[in-house]
């Protein structure tokens, strides 16, 4: 690269103009990373928390469905849930990590816990079934959770991995290349200028002698 460039003192000046600013982007990224791999490790460390409370949980309701089926029999408890009291209503929107749109899930039904979240009778149904879907409505905010920090997870490590390749681009190539560039320019306008005093020298003592 250096064999190309146009070795002329305002070049060497747009170059250290430059490499300043490549310098202070790099600076910029590398803090912008830094403060992204945070944030990364917090929700990772949320995600795990979520992940692991709402594996119990579910496990807890699968063995709940397990024993209403073995009461009811598959037909009457699909029949049971055939019929929804209400849907699901929730909010969905999004915020800002690190300049990364990351979305958001709220859940706005009722109240936890609240016997509207069945979708059938009570006096139908086994305690085991009615267990199953209560814990269900109990933790669907908690899922919702998990869902929007598992996608904040994503797209972070996404940034993450952009914004190491820009760093990496400016460290390892752009930067080393533009200072390669100087220093040729800077030898070859000290060359010339070796060479300029060489020839005035030779000129005045020619002129010297006659």
């Amino acid at each position: 690269m250096a064999k190309t460039i146009n070795p002329t003192r305002m070049e060497l000046t747009n170059l250290k103009r430059r490499l300043g600013t490549a310098v202070r982007g790099h600076k910029l990224l590398k803090d912008k990373r830094d403060e992204m791999v945070r944030q990364f490790m917090i929700y990772v460390k949320r995600n795990h928390e979520l992940r692991q409370k709402m594996e119990r949980a579910l496990l807890g309701v699968s063995e709940h469905f397990i024993l209403a089926k073995a009461q009811m029999g598959t037909l009457s408890m699909s029949e049971a849930l055939l019929y929804p009291a209400r849907s699901a209503q929730f909010e969905v929107g999004s915020k800002n990590v690190m300049s990364v749109d990351v979305p958001t899930i709220k859940y706005t039904g009722s109240d936890e816990g609240d016997t509207s979240s069945v979708p059938y009778a009570f006096a139908f149904t086994t305690t085991a079934l009615d267990n199953a879907v209560l814990a269900l409505a109990q933790n669907l905010p908690e899922l919702l959770e998990l869902a929007e920090v598992e996608k904040t997870c994503n797209m972070l490590a996404d940034e993450i991995e952009k914004t190491r390749r820009r760093v990496n681009a400016l460290e390892y190539v752009m930067i080393p290349e533009m200072q390669t560039n100087i220093k040729f320019i800077t030898m070859k306008l000290s060359e010339n200028e070796r060479a300029s005093t060489v020839r005035l020298m030779k000129a005045k003592e020619m002129m010297a002698k006659k």
